[in-house]
């Protein structure tokens, strides 16, 4: 792994998880096996919808030649393409399949509930040390109009920090880090932040912290973009402010621009004003989520590298009997399950109520049955 403005303290003041082993846990028993494929889905647990039109936008040209209105109504494509009413299914529009019962798309892309198989999921880790890895936005908290309204539940909440108590626990959101580190106020949780170019790990006084006077793990391989990405975000809050329902978001190290509440006819402008911007900054690029479009550095590092260094930081970056878990719901999120499927260790959960191409393993319907409520019930 590159260490490339990566800070990690050393050996003697750096973070020293303990092993939570699971012999003794109240949630999982222990022995080991290969992470659970996933039924009708081959080697890997991946659903490939390969009718589904792909999303457009990681091969748009920003900075080309002509074919700038081409390009444009690509932009708008893909948009659609990222919103539930205008999704594709393997056969059928999304507003016709969002009439089926969830277990009716289950059968059609073959994908397990998370709940339904946990038994199976129970078996893969016996033994294994589990370290959970959770999204923030539509899986920790609702999906929301307003992206500054997305509150977590208190009942996620002490969810969340019950599984703090067993297990490394880690946010990894496209939002900033301080952000959501106040939406969640959970002091012994990582948080990776912006895509996870900004990670830091439990604050002072932790049970995670080897010493409590020492700083935690700070992961900001970004750093140099910081003034760049300031500019952006001002740039596109006075090109976006004559179209209603727009929401310009400094993320730190990234822009996030929301279309949620923009009237589908004015989608236009928005994809006009990010591409009249992003045209200046040939060291920024584009990239999709739910109803935002997100500008990022061009740097190679994502969701899944963050994982990576989290395991890495862990001390479990070579190890056999690591289950690592990764909850989310979104297309970058994506970059997560994959590195899970190409380590064959752990798996991923995707939390949608829609079919959709994926890496994950196994889904949850809705982000409240992320909350794992039905295990700390049963265990």
């Amino acid at each position: 792994m590159t260490n490339q403005n990566v800070v990690v303290p050393d050996t003697k003041s750096g973070i020293n998880l303990p092993m939570v082993r699971l012999s003794g846990s109240s949630i999982f028993p222990a022995t080991a096996q290969k992470p659970p494929t996933a039924p009708g889905t081959g080697g890997g647990g991946c659903i490939s919808l390969s009718t589904k039109k792909k999303l457009l936008l990681e091969n748009l040209e920003i900075n080309g030649g002509g074919g700038g209105g081409a390009r444009i109504n690509s932009w708008i494509d893909s948009m659609r393409a990222s919103s539930p009413t205008h999704m594709k299914s393997s056969s059928q529009s999304l507003s016709e399949d969002q009439q089926l019962p969830w277990q009716q798309q289950q059968q059609q892309i073959t994908l397990p509930s998370a709940m339904d198989n946990f038994d199976q999921i129970m078996e893969a880790s016996r033994g294994k040390q589990i370290v959970m890895f959770l999204d923030y936005d539509g899986t920790l908290s609702p999906i929301v109009d307003d992206p500054d309204r997305a509150f977590m539940s208190k009942k996620m909440r002490t969810t969340v920090r019950r599984l703090a108590r067993c297990f490394p626990t880690a946010i990894v959101s496209g939002r900033c880090r301080d952000k959501v580190y106040k939406f969640v106020r959970l002091a012994e949780l990582y948080y990776a932040g912006s895509h996870g170019m900004d990670i830091k790990g439990p604050e002072k006084g932790s049970k995670y912290t080897k010493n409590q006077g020492t700083e935690p793990v700070i992961c900001q391989p970004a750093s140099e973009f910081l003034p760049m990405i300031d500019e952006v975000f001002k740039e596109l809050v006075a090109k976006t402010k004559l179209t209603p329902g727009a929401k310009v978001e400094n993320n730190k190290f990234c822009v996030s621009v929301h279309f949620r509440c923009v009237e589908e006819k004015k989608w236009s402008e928005v994809a006009e004003a990010v591409k009249s911007v992003l045209k200046k900054y040939p060291k920024l690029r584009l990239s999709q989520g739910r109803k935002v479009l997100e500008i990022r550095p061009t740097i190679k590092w994502d969701k899944g590298k963050a994982l990576e260094f989290l395991l890495e930081s862990l001390g479990f970056a070579n190890c056999t009997d690591v289950f690592p878990v990764y909850i989310g719901d979104d297309r970058t999120d994506e970059d997560a399950f994959k590195v899970l499927k190409e380590r064959e260790q752990g798996f991923g959960i995707l939390v949608s109520k829609v079919p959709k191409e994926t890496n994950a393993s196994y889904s949850l319907q809705e982000p409240t049955q992320a909350s794992l409520q039905n295990i700390f019930h049963n265990y």
